[in-house]
Order: C-alpha cells, then sequence, then structure tokens
C-alpha cells in the first residue's frame, strides 16, 4: 500500500517540496528534508534501544516538532506509537504505557511517567545520524500505526488499534473532502494524543506538501496573534476553544483573512455558538463528527457546498451511516436511533478486548452509541448520548474512571458521576457520593483525592454528600433523576 504522508516514500507530494518549510513549532522551523534527517536520525537512535518492527513506543510530550519526529521514527522502523497525555498522573500515564507494552517512552526526563520501561529524554533525542543510513522497514497497510486510548466501559481506557491502512483512508478522505493543496496551512492546537489533531491537523496536510505549525497550549488572549504572524488557512478545535474566543472583548482586534475555513468537532457545538463565531470572526465554520473508533472523521458539512448549521454533514466519502433501530433495522430519514458506521476507517479493535471489539462492530458495523437522524439529504444530526460519556472541552470523561476513584476512598459507599452543563466547556463532571455511617469524609477530601489520581479535567467540578443515591427498579443507580436534580438547580 501507498502511504503518501511517509516523506520517505519516494512518490510523496513531500518530495517535491522537499526545500520548503513543513513544520515549526514555538522553537524550530523545519523543510520536510530537515525533518525526514532528524526521523532518520532519531530511527537511529530507537534501533540501538533495539526498538524495531512490532513494537510500541509510548510519546508523552506535550505538543511540539520532537513529538512528531518520535512518532514518524517509530513507523520508519516498522513500530507503533501509543501517544500519552503528558498530564496524566503517574497512575494514569503508567496503566496506558504498560498496556500498550510500550517498549520505549519519550518524554520531558526524569520525574516524569515512564510505567517502568526505558525512557529517552526528549533533550537526548539524535538529530544528526550518526551511522551509514539503512532503509526504512517496507509498511504494509495491516501493520500498526496507532494506539490511540479512548474510555471505556470499565472506567479504564482501551486502546484502540489502527492500522496504517486506517491512516492512510482518512488522511486522503480529509485532504479531498478539505480541498487541500500545497499552499494549505494549518494551525494546530488540538492536542496530538488525540486521533483528531493526528489526521486531520498533520497528515491530511502533509500528504499534499502543505505546513502545519505547531503553536502548543492554546491561549485565548494569544491565539489571534499567531494567526496574524503565521497567516493559516484553517485549523481545528473543539466547541470550548470557540466558546473561549467567542468570550474575548470587543477590542480584541483580528485578522482571519487567511483562513479558508475552521473545522469544529470532537463535542455538539450549539447553533447559537457557531452563529456567533460566524458573524464575529467571519470564519466559515465545517462542522463534522467522528469517534477515534473510526479513526477520526464519518460525516462533515462541505467546505464548498451546502452546510447546514446543526448538522455534522453528510457521510464522508468511502464510509456509510445508518441509523439504527432497537430491532436491527435501519431507520428511515427523519427518525432516531443509534449512528453506525462501516467502511476503511473502522478500528481493527481494542488491543487485548476480543469481547468489547466484538460487541462495537457487529457484521462490520461500527456501533457509536449516539443517537442521531438523517435527514432527506443524508446530513446527519446528533440527537443525544446513549453511553454516560462526559465531553469537557473536547476531551472524553468516562464517569465510571472518576467513580473508580471515589470508591477506592476508604468510607465511601457509593458514587455516581454525572454531566452538567457548562457555557465554555460543554459538560463538566459532578459526583455524588453516599458514605458509611460515621465516616468523617468531607467533599474537600474526596476533590483532593481525586487531584491526585486523576488529570485535571477529570476532577469533578462539585462532590456532594448524600444520605442515599436514587436506585431504579431493578437496583441501580438512577443516573438520570440524578441529572434531573442537577439541571434543575442549574435553571
Amino acid at each position: 500500500m501507498e502511504l503518501r504522508y511517509l516523506p520517505w516514500n519516494r512518490t510523496s507530494p513531500l518530495r517535491r517540496r522537499w526545500e520548503h518549510v513543513g513544520l515549526r513549532d514555538d522553537r524550530v522551523e523545519l523543510t520536510y528534508q530537515q525533518f525526514d534527517a532528524r526521523v532518520e536520525a532519531f530511527s537511529e537512535q530507537l534501533g540501538e534501544h533495539g526498538f524495531g518492527r512490532g513494537q510500541v513506543l509510548a510519546v508523552l510530550l506535550p505538543n511540539r516538532v520532537e513529538l512528531l519526529i518520535a512518532v514518524f521514527a517509530a513507523w520508519r522502523l516498522g513500530g507503533a506509537v501509543t501517544p500519552v497525555n503528558p498530564a496524566f498522573t503517574e497512575d494514569e500515564a503508567a496503566y496506558q504505557i504498560n498496556d500498550a507494552e510500550a517498549a520505549l517512552v519519550v518524554n520531558l526526563g526524569p520525574d516524569a511517567p515512564t510505567g517502568g520501561r526505558p525512557a529517552i529524554h526528549v533533550d537526548r533525542m539524535r538529530t544528526v545520524r550518526r551511522n551509514e543510513p539503512r532503509p526504512p522497514v517496507e509498511l504494509d497497510g495491516e501493520d500498526l500505526a496507532l494506539l490511540i486510548y479512548t474510555s471505556g466501559s470499565t472506567g479504564r481506557p482501551k486502546g484502540v488499534m489502527l492500522d496504517h491502512r486506517h491512516a492512510e483512508a482518512m488522511s486522503e478522505t480529509m485532504a479531498q473532502h478539505l480541498e487541500l493543496t500545497a499552499a494549505d496551512h494549518c494551525l494546530l492546537i488540538l492536542p496530538l494524543f488525540h486521533v483528531n489533531a493526528i489526521m486531520v491537523s498533520v497528515l491530511a496536510p502533509l500528504r499534499r506538501g502543505g505546513q502545519v505549525s505547531i503553536v502548543g497550549k492554546f491561549s485565548a488572549s494569544r491565539f489571534f496573534e499567531q494567526v496574524r504572524r503565521l497567516r493559516p488557512t484553517y485549523f481545528s478545535a473543539v466547541p470550548a476553544i470557540y466558546a473561549m474566543l467567542a468570550a474575548l472583548p470587543d477590542t480584541v482586534h483580528v485578522d482571519t483573512s487567511s483562513l479558508r475555513f475552521v473545522i469544529c468537532g470532537a463535542a455538539p457545538a450549539s447553533r447559537e455558538l457557531l452563529t456567533r463565531v460566524h458573524e464575529r470572526f467571519g470564519f466559515e465554520v465545517v462542522e463534522g463528527y467522528g469517534l477515534t473508533e473510526a479513526t477520526c472523521a464519518s460525516a462533515c458539512n462541505p467546505v464548498n457546498g451546502v452546510r447546514k448549521i446543526g448538522t455534522v454533514g453528510p457521510a464522508l466519502p468511502g464510509q456509510q451511516i445508518r441509523i439504527m433501530g432497537p430491532d436491527g433495522s435501519s431507520l428511515p430519514p427523519g427518525e432516531d436511533g443509534e449512528v453506525v458506521i462501516s467502511g476503511p476507517t473502522v478500528m481493527r479493535g481494542y488491543l487485548n478486548r476480543p469481547e468489547e471489539t466484538a460487541e462495537t462492530i457487529v457484521d462490520g458495523w461500527l456501533h457509536t452509541g449516539d443517537v442521531g437522524r438523517l435527514d432527506e439529504d443524508g446530513y446527519l444530526t446528533i440527537v443525544d448520548r446513549i453511553k454516560d460519556m462526559i465531553i469537557r472541552g473536547g476531551e472524553n470523561i468516562y464517569p465510571k474512571e472518576i467513580e473508580t476513584v471515589l470508591t477506592a476512598v476508604d468510607g465511601v459507599l457509593e458514587a455516581a458521576v454525572v454531566g452538567r452543563a457548562h457555557g465554555i466547556y460543554g459538560e463538566v463532571p459532578v459526583a455524588y457520593v453516599s458514605v458509611y455511617p460515621g465516616s468523617d469524609l468531607t467533599e474537600e477530601k474526596l476533590i483532593h483525592h481525586c487531584r491526585r489520581h486523576l488529570t485535571k479535567v477529570k476532577v469533578p467540578e462539585h462532590v456532594e454528600l448524600v444520605d442515599a443515591l436514587p436506585k431504579n427498579p431493578v437496583g441501580k443507580i438512577d443516573k438520570p433523576a440524578l441529572r434531573r436534580i442537577l439541571n434543575a438547580r442549574s435553571v
């Protein structure tokens, strides 16, 4: 299979752009030739550590050029990569590193998590090859490329296995759909441990010979200065980012003349927010929808064509979207049911979880757990989520993971976490906890415990101690009742 996003591939468009700047961050600017040389040098270093085909490299770095160098270097040797959220606690990072059976870790230094695996400090990544060059491994479409971790019903994240055939299909689909050319320039602001950033903001423009500028941690106050200075033609962001931009004072000067369009995805966005952003900044907002399990995007409004605000657009080329009823039948336009997806971007499966894979992919159809409807033109509207997933600023949070942390505290009887609507982040987690009689636990102690064991975005906004949690007729905790209570208080 021809993988046109690989710089060492002689048929890649990057070879025709060899002397042009392809990648930059706040510290370095690289032509494609320089990027390829850095990838080759680090792959040599990885090889000296025994890294090779079939192994997994864990990369625990904030957004920077070295993260992408590490990814491509692992691919050059026939390995795969699991990008790890650099904000993870020791426990969270160690779980992912060990579950992925990573052979090596690239991180920020001796105090960063390693999961007990050997590590290479980012500042010690080799930048110049020392020996005679070795040819890259011949990659097949079936070779594992990425292990992206996403939350699961067990309360522990699951490794989504994405092969190079998935990356090839997704990056080419997005490059075509967004009408990308060598003149396009993506401003990368989403974290690179998300498949959205890898596919839409990196591989899609690379395969057209475009540019990628990595700006590090997003800052609403600096954002438009970065747009003015770098002159990107597009960027991809989550609704929380657009909400922060929309909240900027009217005195903020903006120049968005370089932007052809912007992308909104990863979480539902309100019609009001999208309209406000367009009217204030002139953005042509392209809203889309997808899952990690489908290698990022499965539906998207067109850049040029009919965009229906409030929908996430029609199915992308090569993919099919159905609305399925409880009996497994396909529902007609206008009726609500579960969104199911098929096509070349549906994952290989969950790492070492055959039962959960079989539950999620049935007869080639990916069951999303989302409720949606199609209109007569095939445009998809997401109505609700079947699962309890909370999406905070584009970050997927599974309540079970937080509940597991809370119920590990001595004295906690039961815990339930639900999402509360939030004007900026979309949703934030709120915890309800019942304790054993005589317990001296307080809300402050429980929040402190969560901060020690969970990434900041997963820490509940509020913990409420209650005498007992509501139960449904079969004895399960009644989360809909908790949501009703919470929403009634928010009104």
